[in-house]
């Protein structure tokens, strides 16, 4: 509602395949060591309490040409079968994912599922021109580690992209001043301080 870009829709599915567990197994490991199956490049601090509704976790993400933007999520819902994470303004896109696992053909299913707009026309170039794609090899990666650490021998990560929603909300063209994509080039921009001895 609060991005500028078009709206998508993106699941990223892995099958916990000769593995005997349960899809709340599956989400109480993740939840637990959720930063440790992130691809190498990105950080993702949990907040000490855990990943709680309320809670704020940071993120230092791998950007195009080794650009690390700086951001956060909130935790917007957790249970036993799932846990949301929501963007704050100004991040590269307006939105949440959800991940989940459930019973799908007779074995568990982990599952990561994005619904967003990039925050700014900035952000729709940077998606338009790559971004994307970025994200789709970030998720199906962070899926195969999962999957990986469970004892699944050759995990097989689908991914299906819809454009829910084609129109620009062009009145939200002004998110640009609050873009974490601006403000971390500015910062690695900015010259160090000297010091005296």
């Amino acid at each position: 509602v609060q991005g500028f870009g078009k709206m998508w829709q993106k699941t990223y599915k892995v099958g916990i395949d000769g593995v005997e567990t349960t899809p709340q197994a599956v989400i109480a490991e993740w939840r637990d060591n959720f930063p440790s199956f992130w691809p190498k490049g990105n950080d993702f601090y949990p907040p000490l309490t855990g990943l709680e509704p309320g809670e704020v976790a940071l993120i230092k993400a791998a950007g195009p040409g080794g650009m690390k933007f700086k951001t956060g999520v909130m935790v917007l819902y957790s249970d036993d079968e799932s846990f949301t994470l929501m963007t704050p303004e100004g991040h590269m896109f307006a939105g949440w994912i959800t991940f989940s696992s459930h019973e799908e053909d007779g074995r568990p299913v982990a599952q990561t599922q994005v619904l967003m707009r990039a925050q700014d026309p900035i952000s729709e170039m940077g998606l338009t021109m790559g971004g994307h794609r970025m994200e789709n090899r970030f998720w199906e990666q962070t899926l195969a580690n999962l999957a990986t650490h469970l004892g699944v021998d050759d995990p097989q990560v689908t991914t299906t992209v819809t454009c829910v929603d084609r129109k620009r909300q062009w009145s939200r063209a002004k998110n640009v001043k609050h873009s974490v994509a601006i403000r971390s080039t500015l910062h690695m921009l900015k010259p160090g301080k000297k010091t005296t001895g």
